[in-house]
């Protein structure tokens, strides 16, 4: 059966769980554990009133159980309350960000991790003003200075960053690079070629290229994130904001992305191509 005519059908009760406040608090409270309806009045904010008809409800659902002075999710319960989990994460990383990802180009990012972008939601986006021009490079390069690694997804170049990152590749720092083809074309032109062949000897230096077309700019450390994107309906990279965050949470979700394109590209032969 067709999605739109199971919503048609079941539209009210679809709206009973998401319409009602009390329902999702519930729900979610819920699926931490038991809990008695003293703690469910503390989560709320409201009164056994208002929330004895809700759990009635859930009840009538098959959702929610008593278990003597306390309620519990049945088995059919945790699978409805993780999914009401997950909507809301999901809606929770789009609104916190909503100029963000409505600004830019989010074909670059793979469908699932667009459906993990909750993940992210403990991040600011910082701009270029006309105060400060280069407020958000200024603070990129503060992350890659404390950075025991760094890992990075590009498909631009830069002459500033590639000898900041060669440096910090002599200092010991092991710097991991996904890259297109376009750039690869780049960067054997001067002034990367020098230090990228000085580079090829290095046990910390590696690159992976990928014939894909790249349309994010990911750079992800032992601490850090930091994510740019694509201008949306441009093919101009937006190097005036990014989104930042120190969140384990969200410095997971950079990891599993750098991953995924690394996995999906050829490891570079340095010392031959340059």
């Amino acid at each position: 059966m067709d999605t739109l005519e199971i919503y048609d059908q079941h539209a009210r009760l679809i709206h009973s769980i998401y319409n009602s406040r009390l329902k999702i608090q519930v729900l979610l409270t819920l699926l931490q554990g038991k809990a008695s309806l003293s703690r469910l009045r503390g989560v709320t904010g409201s009164t056994s009133q208002a929330i004895i008809p809700k759990i009635r409800s859930l009840e009538s659902l098959a959702l929610v159980e008593a278990e003597g002075y306390e309620y519990r999710l049945s088995a059919l319960g945790r699978v409805v309350a993780a999914e009401v989990r997950t909507y809301i994460t999901l809606m929770g990383g789009i609104g916190s960000h909503q100029q963000f990802w409505a600004s830019h180009d989010l074909s670059g990012l793979p469908p699932k991790f667009l459906a993990r972008i909750g993940e992210l939601q403990v991040s600011e986006v910082q701009y270029d003003t006309t105060v400060d021009m280069f407020s958000v490079y200024t603070h990129y390069l503060t992350i890659l200075e404390e950075a025991a690694y760094i890992h990075g997804i590009s498909s631009v170049a830069s002459p500033g960053l590639a000898q900041f990152l060669t440096d910090k590749v002599r200092e010991g720092v092991t710097v991991e690079l996904v890259v297109n083809e376009e750039v690869i074309g780049i960067l054997k032109q001067e002034p990367y070629a020098s230090n990228l062949k000085e580079l090829s000897s290095s046990s910390n230096f590696r690159v992976w290229v990928t014939g894909e077309s790249l349309r994010v700019g990911l750079t992800v450390t032992d601490r850090n994130l930091s994510l740019g994107l694509f201008k949306k309906d441009s093919n101009l990279y937006d190097s005036s904001s990014d989104l930042f965050s120190a969140d384990p949470e969200a410095v997971g979700w950079g990891e599993d992305l750098f991953i995924h394109f690394r996995k999906r590209a050829s490891s570079l032969d340095i010392s031959d191509a340059f």
